[in-house]
């Protein structure tokens, strides 16, 4: 808590925002930002490991929920060990709850989240005060002596132990990743003031209650709120479960509308849940698919301590990748000596190092679940990237540059009708294929057509004055960029208006949006292996409907079908 969180969390990891944004993903883009010129080998290194710490962040995202509601709701074993067969069933019942809910977001509920929170640490750092005295002698492990001597002379015990108190920082990460939504000063006051304190009570608590019972406790959390206030305590601890797994399953879907944003991940559908505050959304599909993988976990386990196993892997490996990320800011952006950097560094890859081989030793224990889930998210990532640049490559080598075409139409003019068209495309220098269609199917063309492209950029959110980037080709044609930082929701029409003020007359009653619908089949001489070639088209089928994701008004779409084969 004191290293790992305090020191390494709080005092450096917090300050490497980008623009206010946490996460691994933020990390990953503020590092890239530091190369402009780069390599293509550094650029793919970059985002491999941005792929890697993602896909172990949706891993802690379905293990969280699971492991967090399961071990509250074992509380009540204590209360009565009859409860038993109904620990699985009750936590499924209530997981379902949470995931159903997640449609109407968390405003309302929202209010009473930081009251029950702080109540929730007061509570269990009373709880732990007041069994200290049960075995003052417990006060003597603020000494980092004792670790250091159970380290050299019980390396074996300590090694396993050391897998096991991993679980005490598993939420460390979840600070960085929060980070956009409450800010810097907010999390180090709530951490140093509250959170931090309250916790080394309660493990200090548990300790000394440990001791004084001979080291024979089954739960000690639970066992030493005996009597009247052991009910009130599982019901609280409940409460907190939920909202923590509140806040995973929100970062879950930050952290898809981010890599859906830097193209690692196909279009999903994402619902606002909030008129006042941006970050509040809701990805239907996401919440399915989280709350499926995490519905069998706790069935597959049925127990907390089994999911413990599969817990630290993840989030190890997350700090793991944190380390690297930010080691490149350390040198890159804050230009602090290679030396320094190097030396705080080593201290901060050597305690994750060991925190990391202690809980990978229990692959097969259930270590192996973190793994799986983290596999198919790379997979799933990384046959998303590299099939939609092999497709940018295949479409743009039989694409006419946009100039070329532009100057030719303005020579020869077909049949122009009134009103302005505007074209999607991914290649601004390329004549879109619904154009080209366009002018083959109906031989005409608009009076003013606008060939737009939306791009991405390496911040969360691009200010309206760096919005767009308007180029006028010639009295027909015009090039306009829309710019959207990673953390934002593209809004076409929105971004549009904007233009009016750089002398644009937009109506978006007298334009048609002209949009290409691709269909994939799969080609014998593809790029790429059978089986990541059918996961791409599966993919991309899945990927939500352009119009929709842009928020384009659907009556003013024309959709050409073009069939591509990769």
């Amino acid at each position: 808590l004191t290293i790992t969180v305090t020191i390494k969390y709080i005092m450096f990891v917090l300050r490497a925002d980008n623009r206010g944004e946490g996460g691994v993903l933020s990390l990953m883009a503020l590092a890239r930002n530091s190369f402009p010129t780069c390599s293509a080998v550094i650029l793919g290194i970059g985002i491999g490991i941005g792929i890697v710490g993602a896909a172990l962040f949706f891993g802690d995202a379905v293990i969280t929920p699971a492991i967090s509601v399961l071990s509250a709701v074992e509380g009540m074993n204590v209360v009565t060990p009859t409860f038993q067969p109904y620990v699985v069933p009750l936590t499924l019942a209530i997981l379902a709850i949470v995931f159903a809910v997640q449609r109407f977001g968390t405003g309302g509920v929202g209010l009473v989240f930081g009251p029950v929170t702080a109540l929730w640490f007061l509570a269990i750092g009373l709880s732990g005060l007041n069994h200290i005295m049960d075995d003052p002698e417990i006060l003597l492990a603020i000494s980092p002596h004792y670790i250091v001597s159970f380290l050299v002379n019980s390396p074996d015990v300590a090694f396993v132990t050391v897998g096991a108190v991993f679980l005490a920082v598993t939420g460390a990460e979840a600070l960085y990743a929060d980070l956009g939504h409450f800010g810097r000063k907010p999390i180090v006051l709530a951490w140093l003031a509250i959170v931090f304190p309250c916790l080394l009570l309660n493990y200090v608590g548990q300790g000394a209650f440990v001791l004084a019972n001979g080291g024979v406790v089954g739960h000690p959390f639970f066992e030493m709120n005996q009597g009247w206030t052991l009910i009130p305590m599982v019901v609280l601890a409940t409460a907190a479960t939920v909202i923590a797994c509140q806040a995973v399953i929100s970062g879950a879907f930050s952290l898809t509308r981010q890599a859906v944003q830097l193209n690692m991940l196909p279009r999903f559908v994402i619902q606002h849940t909030s008129e006042k505050q941006s970050g509040q959304i809701y990805l239907p599909r996401i919440n399915l698919m989280l709350a499926l993988v995490v519905m069998l976990l706790v069935v597959g386990f049925g127990e907390s301590s089994r999911l413990a196993s599969a817990y630290g892997i993840s989030v190890t490996g997350n700090m793991l990748v944190t380390n690297i990320l930010l080691f490149v800011v350390m040198t890159r952006i804050w230009k602090w000596p290679l030396g320094v950097a190097i030396a705080l560094m080593a201290v901060f890859v050597f305690i994750d190092t060991g925190f990391f081989a202690a809980n990978i030793v229990k692959v097969f224990e259930g270590g192996w679940a973190s793994l799986a889930i983290a596999a198919v998210i790379v997979m799933t990532m990384w046959t998303w990237i590299r099939g939609s640049r092999y497709l940018f490559d295949k479409t743009r080598r039989n694409q006419i540059p946009l100039d070329f075409l532009a100057g030719n139409l303005l020579k020869k003019k077909p049949q122009l009708v009134s009103g302005t068209a505007v074209f999607l495309t991914s290649d601004p220098a390329s004549a879109p294929t619904a154009l080209m269609h366009s002018l083959k199917h109906y031989k005409a063309l608009h009076e003013q057509n606008v060939i737009l492209s939306v791009v991405t950029a390496q911040q969360p959110v691009v200010p309206d004055s760096e919005r767009i980037k308007m180029e006028t080709i010639n009295e027909l044609f015009m090039r306009v960029t829309l710019t959207f930082g990673y953390m934002e929701q593209p809004n076409i029409p929105r971004a549009l208006a904007i233009c009016r003020k750089q002398g644009w007359k937009f109506d978006i009653m007298t334009t048609s949006f002209f949009l290409s619908r691709r269909s994939l089949k799969a080609s014998p001489n593809s790029g790429m292996p059978v089986w990541q070639d059918k996961l791409f088209i599966g993919l991309a089928r899945t990927a939500a409907d352009a119009t929709e994701y842009f928020q384009i008004p659907t009556g003013r779409v024309v959709e050409i079908g073009t069939q591509v084969a990769v």
